[in-house]
């Protein structure tokens, strides 16, 4: 049996994707306080790549299709963490911001952000929509909080990604943190429309 070679545009891909959420987990955690500096050196290879395929012609619409997803998430998270710099510069509220509203994070160390990402269709996003599951779950067990199925969660993930979309925000970030021994996970318009008080799912 012959074993045929993936493509290089495949490795390539794969490359962006490991790479993107590599760069994900990172501003996560610079946001909440775990990296002391932005992960410039990560940004700048995921820029390089997206940059690269974008000016690389695709001829399968299976890859690019693929590659404009990846290159989709990636200006909606740079837009995000972008407006999260500006808002901590500024010292205002912002996207990553409301552990620090009633006090920074240092004079309240109960707060702790554990996941934040972004949809505009969790369906076809399943790879984040289980991460932001399983910080769900992990943050549950942690305060001892009875577990919920997927696919209810699935369900109100989508049912407010849904609800904030028609209300003109292209994009819905949720964020998972711990608050004096219980569970937030919020929902928050990025542009346009309203925010979404916290629900615990």
């Amino acid at each position: 049996m012959i074993l045929v070679a993936p493509p290089p545009i495949d490795k390539d891909l794969k490359r962006l994707e490991v790479e993107l959420k590599q760069l994900e987990a990172e501003y996560n955690m610079f946001f909440a306080g775990r990296l002391p500096r932005p992960p410039w050196e990560t940004r700048g290879r995921v820029e390089a790549l997206v940059k690269q395929f974008d000016r690389t012609h695709i001829p399968n619409y299976g890859d690019r299709f693929r590659f404009t997803t990846l290159q989709s998430r990636y200006a909606a998270f740079v837009d995000l963490w972008d407006r999260g710099m500006r808002a901590r510069e500024e010292g205002r509220p912002g996207p990553f911001s409301r552990q620090r509203t009633a006090g920074s994070a240092r004079k309240d160390p109960e707060y702790r952000v554990l996941h934040v990402t972004a949809f505009q269709d969790p369906i076809r996003e399943i790879d984040k929509l289980t991460d932001l599951y399983e910080s769900l779950s992990e943050a549950r067990k942690e305060v001892g909080a009875d577990q919920v199925p997927f696919h209810k969660f699935a369900e109100l993930v989508k049912t407010q990604v849904k609800k904030l979309r028609a209300a003109g925000s292209p994009e819905v970030a949720f964020r998972v943190a711990v608050k004096d021994g219980k569970v937030n996970f919020v929902a928050r318009a990025l542009k346009g429309g309203s925010v979404k008080d916290g629900e615990d799912a």
